[in-house]
């Protein structure tokens, strides 16, 4: 058997290497930063053995990183890299216009808190600061899933609806430094379950001297089509990914065995729930546990684990909590001035609020993990206790880790 085949035990970082190989990169830019550098070092390693048939391109800063993966993936490459925290952030003016220009880039992130102070633990912080750059998102919550997520994200960029480039993010160290045994599957497989690489590039944009097209041109404000027009059509390809990752998701189980819910989302115990915590990342995966814990107190908890971030799964969530009495959500990042200080909360309550099957279901908002901050099932199960606190009483519980309508799990205390 095959070294890439069959269960391995292996870090958080080298799932994504080895998914990026069995995925059939043909090119990888690379500039290292924590905690995501081994990704890129275990595939230099994979080329330089002879291993991994792809081009490694050394660059000088995360904002060559990303021009470099435009110029390979307009030549019609399949291209991967990865990044973290302030990296994500230098690489920002490209990463917009990877997106306007389409092109199916995948690019892994291993989150981290956003400096000052200099922070590089579990945060999701960095990737929201690009959540409406154009990219698809996911928030990935084990090893297993970073590996299957990777072959998942070319299938679903690389479909000619979409045509997006796509970031999977989890979380710096707890789970890029551990290791944990995980399933690779064979490579035939793999083969048969992603799309062809075109010979002649992408059917949109190409890099051909036969087809010569013009790239990077200015277009005037009332050109029609013109630079409104091709926003829109951003905004469409996201509303279509929709049925394409729940689709991609069903095609996965069927041929690999291996569930992630519809894709979107996925629920735990949700079913007959009155109170329905949504998370994300690993912190969702454990609290499974506490989920299990409360309901053999006798508690109808559930929770929805947010696993795909853009496009915002807002039916997936109506759908999942419209029974509930009261629901909370729980953010490992921030979203400063915004409604509840957290990026999901605060999409939550917009998505719930249009819906008429939900526009009166309370949301409690919570924050915690911020900068890598530990957060242990009890606190967790303190979570759920706030909540149902909160619809017993009708109004926000008052303890010392509430501010305004949100509770900060784990502060210890601001002036």
């Amino acid at each position: 058997m095959s070294e890439f085949e069959g269960k391995r035990l292996v870090k958080g970082n080298f799932a994504a290497s080895y998914a990026a190989r069995a995925a059939n990169v043909q090119v990888v830019t690379a500039f290292p930063i924590t905690p995501q550098t081994l990704v890129v070092e275990k595939i230099s390693e994979l080329v330089d053995s002879g291993k991994m048939n792809c081009e490694f391109v050394r660059m000088e800063s995360e904002h060559s990183v990303m021009a470099g993966l435009i110029g390979a993936s307009y030549a019609g490459a399949r291209t991967f890299s990865a990044t973290s925290g302030q990296g994500l952030l230098y690489m920002a003016e490209p990463v917009h216009w990877a997106a306007g220009t389409r092109l199916p880039i995948v690019m892994t992130i291993a989150s981290r808190g956003i400096a000052p102070p200099w922070n590089i633990w579990a945060d999701f912080s960095d990737i929201v600061t690009q959540r409406d750059s154009g990219w698809l998102m996911a928030l990935l919550s084990g090893h297993q899933e970073i590996y299957d997520s990777v072959l998942m994200a070319y299938k679903i960029s690389e479909n000619p609806d979409v045509m997006l480039p796509y970031m999977l993010a989890y979380g710096g160290f707890i789970l890029s430094h551990t290791s944990k045994p995980i399933h690779m599957p064979k490579q035939s497989l793999i083969d048969e379950f992603l799309p062809k690489i075109p010979k002649l590039g992408w059917d949109h944009v190409f890099l051909d001297p036969d087809r010569p097209i013009m790239h990077g041109n200015l277009i005037m404000p009332n050109t029609t089509p013109g630079y409104q027009e091709f926003r829109m059509k951003i905004q469409l390809a996201q509303l279509k990914a929709k049925p394409i990752i729940r689709e991609v998701a069903k095609e996965f189980k069927e041929t690999f065995g291996r569930d992630y819910g519809n894709g979107m989302v996925q629920e735990y115990k949700c079913k007959d729930a009155e109170f329905i915590m949504i998370n994300c990342g690993i912190l969702a995966k454990q609290m499974e546990n506490v989920v299990d814990f409360m309901r053999s107190l006798g508690h109808k908890v559930g929770m929805l684990r947010l696993r795909t971030y853009r496009p915002f799964p807002t039916e997936d969530i109506i759908d999942a909590v419209k029974h509930a009495k009261i629901i909370g959500v729980v953010d490992r990042a921030t979203a400063f001035g915004s409604p509840t200080g957290g990026p999901i909360s605060s999409e939550t309550m917009a998505a719930l609020h249009n819906d008429p099957q939900t526009k009166d279901l309370r949301v409690i908002p919570f924050i915690n993990g911020i900068g890598g901050r530990d957060v242990v099932t009890q606190q967790q199960k303190r979570q759920f206790e706030i909540l149902m606190e909160c619809y017993d009483k009708g109004e926000l519980v008052k303890n010392e880790e509430l501010m305004s309508t949100t509770y900060w799990t784990g502060a210890m205390g601001v002036k």
